[in-house]
This record gives C-alpha cells, structure tokens and sequence, in this order.
C-alpha cells in the first residue's frame, strides 16, 4: 500500500531515522520521573509486589496506548499527534481543544517543571543558592529552544547523545547494584503475599498518576510523523522498540530500589536513586547519581523542547494558531516560531511556578484526557473511513483499545475523587480553549 502523505502545506523535511525516532521516545519518556516518583509510589503501596506491579501496568497501559496511536500515526504521518486525530475522527473543534491542552498544558508546562526542576537540582549539586532555581530554568529552556531552533539535526543530535547516556548507566547501575553487599534480597519479599491486603483499590489508582506521569513521552514520534522517513514502518516500531527499552529499565531501577532500601525506608523518599545509590555504594554513589539525574532532566527536556511545537505549527497549518506559527525557517527547516512560541509560554510558567510549585500537578489529568480521547478517534475513525489506507492495525482491536479506554476512564475518575482540585484545573484549562478556538476561527 502507498504511504498516505503529510498535510499539503507542511514544509518540514522527513530526515529523522529508526534510530532518531526510537532514542526520541527514550530520551522523552526517562527524566526525573523514575528517580522522585518511587517514594510517593510507595507511601501509596507499601508492598513489594504492588510496587514492582504497577510499574508492569503502567507500561502494558502506555503500551495499549501505543497501538492505538501506531495505527492513527502510520495513518497520518503529520505534524502535530492527536489534534490531527481528533480533527479527523470527529471535528475541528474537538482537535484544536486536545491540541490546545496538549500543547500548552502537557508540553509547556512540561517544560516549565523541567526547567524549574534542573535548576533546583543543579543549585543543590553545587551549592549554588536556592535563588538561582529559576533564573537557571530560564536560561536551559533558551538554551535547548536555540538549539532546535537551528535544526533538526542539531536537537537530534542532543537528544541521540543523552538518550545513549541515560541507557548505558542506569543498565550499569542495575547490573553493577547485586554485587554491593550493602542490600538485601529479602527486602523484595513478599511479592504476591499480602498484596491485596496492603492498599485499598483506590490507592492503586492513584499511584497509576505518578507512574503513568513517569511513562509520559512514550508517543513522542507521533508529533514529529511529518518528518520521519518510512513513517508507515517507523511510527509504529519507533513506540514499541522505545516503550519495551523504557518499561525494562523502569522495572530494574525499581527492583535496584527495593533491593537497596525496605518498604518503610521508600516511603516519602524524595529521590529513590540517589538514596539507593548512596546505601549502596556510599555519598560517592549518591553524588554520581545526583549528577547523572541532571543530565536525564536535560536529556528530557530538549526531547520536549523538539517535539511541542509541531503541535502548534500543525494547528496553525489549518488557522487555528496565532498567524505566521505555520513558517519554516528557510535554512533551519524548523518551525522557528512555533519554537519561539512554545519558550516564551514555558519562560512565563517558570515565573507562575516559583510562586505556585503545584501549578501544574493536574498534568496528568491532562494527559489521561488526551489518551482517552486518542482511543476514541480510532474507533471513529475505523467506522467512518473502513477503506483509509491503514500502514499498520492496532493488535487486539477492538478489545485491547477498549481495555485501555476503560482503564483510562477509571483513572481519570479515580483522580477525580482523590484528587479534585487537579482535576478541576485539569477540565477548567480544557473549556478555556472554546474561546480561544472561537477567536481563531473568527480570525481565520
């Protein structure tokens, strides 16, 4: 079957390969999610067994996920994920509205907190005064904006290095922790028994939000589709070989964890690697790892950095973003104003975040939304065009999809009734986007 084309205005050059795809969905996927996250993960599950479980159902949801949006990607190959989805399945509307939450909520703000969280990091690494925490976020979100400003290539090749990085040390770290005499095994037991016992199914739900946030990134490729070669083939392998790369080293971390420190010492850690890594090799190990958790936020936040404004740039290939978001830079070949935009949104939530640090907590929430929304466009999409050339079938479907679907509903509500007030900023940001979309096309 032929493979169906970008949209016809998209002037950005299909230059990214396997390889560059694959190393984009790691280097977005593992940040500072997997080092801060397993202390919270276990106040909620104070079990082996369920820690080490959620983790296993994170990646099988993120991974149902990922054959849904393989098929919509292999689909559509453009920019901009699942506002084109949206917009193609059901209105323009409902596409400008997921995109609109995308990008501003999930990509630019995800930036923000990386930013503000590499500058806190860096400032306690070297004793830097807690003050510089935000001038710092700045200055890497300008750093990492320019550098992808000036090519694909060049963020590509950022993002190939420090993905490469994060692989080979924490495989390291996981093979290298069982010969340091300073763990203990019996601190993974019990694994089954006891397990329903431990936390209430409410619990487990909620700490889906920390793990599923700590897997965000895994459909990074479906954004940048309209630049990557053999998208049809691409697409597809670049989520799955990335997402199986990404669940194997969240589950060994995990395991190096639990093998490091009991349950009760986990619990409330504000950084399980470096506690794990000092019990294990002493204040040497921790302070490596401190480092190496700085490399893997800036790791992440140039992955984010590349992939956010192709949701912006695509919105405004149809009118439905500020004018002149649609231009490609005529030597870069880069959406240099979508890029511009995308830093000064995420510059002027760093300043909301030095007062308001919890700003974004319903970020999550956000991306719940989205993924349920995804789901939604494939089914609508496999009733409303049977004949559409389809490079690749979501496996399982219709059953898989519709697990993930249910799953994803359950979550959401689960966040809602444990968290409302994230879920309440979370459907808030979501309705301010209906006159936004109304000025646009009024402008348009």
């Amino acid at each position: 079957m032929s493979e169906p084309s970008a949209h016809p205005r998209d002037r950005l050059r299909r230059e990214l390969s396997l390889r560059d795809s694959v190393f984009l969905v790691v280097a977005s996927v593992v940040g500072s999610g997997i080092f801060l996250t397993p202390g919270a993960i276990a106040d909620r599950l104070p079990h082996p067994g369920l820690i080490l479980a959620i983790w296993v159902v994170g990646g099988l949801l993120s991974l149902a996920g990922a054959l849904a949006n393989a098929e919509l990607g292999a689909m559509f190959p453009r920019a901009g994920g699942d506002y084109v989805y949206l917009r193609e399945a059901f209105h323009p509307l409902a596409g400008f509205l997921v995109g609109w939450l995308s990008f501003v909520s999930i990509f630019a703000g995800t930036v923000a907190t990386l930013g503000v969280g590499f500058g806190e990091a860096l400032a306690a690494f070297v004793g830097w005064p807690a003050e510089l925490a935000v001038p710092i976020g700045v200055a890497v979100i300008v750093a990492s904006s320019v550098l992808n400003y000036v090519g694909v290539r060049a963020g590509v090749w950022a993002n190939n290095i420090t993905a490469w990085i994060k692989v080979v040390a924490l495989v390291l770290f996981g093979l290298v922790a069982p010969f340091s005499a300073s763990g203990d095994l019996a601190n993974l037991q019990p694994l089954v028994r006891g397990a329903l016992d431990a936390a209430p199914p409410l619990a487990f739900v909620l700490a889906l939000s920390p793990v599923l946030f700590s897997y965000l990134g895994w459909n990074a490729t479906v954004y940048v589709a309209s630049e990557i070669r053999e998208p049809g083939r691409n697409v597809p392998l670049s989520l799955f070989l990335g997402l199986a790369l990404c669940t194997g080293i969240y589950l060994l971390l995990n395991a190096v964890y639990l093998y490091a420190l009991p349950v009760a010492e986990l619990r409330g850690v504000a950084n399980a690697g470096e506690a794990s890594a000092s019990v294990l090799f002493g204040g040497l190990g921790g302070r490596l790892l401190g480092g190496f958790v700085l490399i893997s936020i800036l790791g992440t936040l140039n992955a984010t950095v590349l992939v956010g404004p192709r949701i912006a740039y695509a919105m405004a290939l149809d009118g439905l973003f500020t004018k002149g978001v649609d231009r490609v830079h005529e030597s870069y070949r880069t959406p240099g104003v979508a890029i511009v935009v995308q830093a000064g949104v995420a510059i002027g939530l760093v300043v909301l975040l030095e007062s308001f640090p919890s700003a974004l907590d319903y970020t999550t929430f956000a991306i719940v939304l989205a993924t349920i929304a995804d789901t939604a466009a494939l089914y609508a999409l496999r009733v409303r065009e049977p004949e559409r050339v389809r490079p690749y079938r979501a496996w399982g479907y219709p059953w898989v999809p519709g697990l993930y679907l249910v799953a994803n509903l359950a979550i959401a509500l689960g966040l809602a009734i444990g968290r409302p007030q994230e879920a309440f900023y979370g459907a808030l940001f979501l309705a301010a986007g209906l006159p936004v979309y109304a000025l646009f096309r009024r402008a348009r």
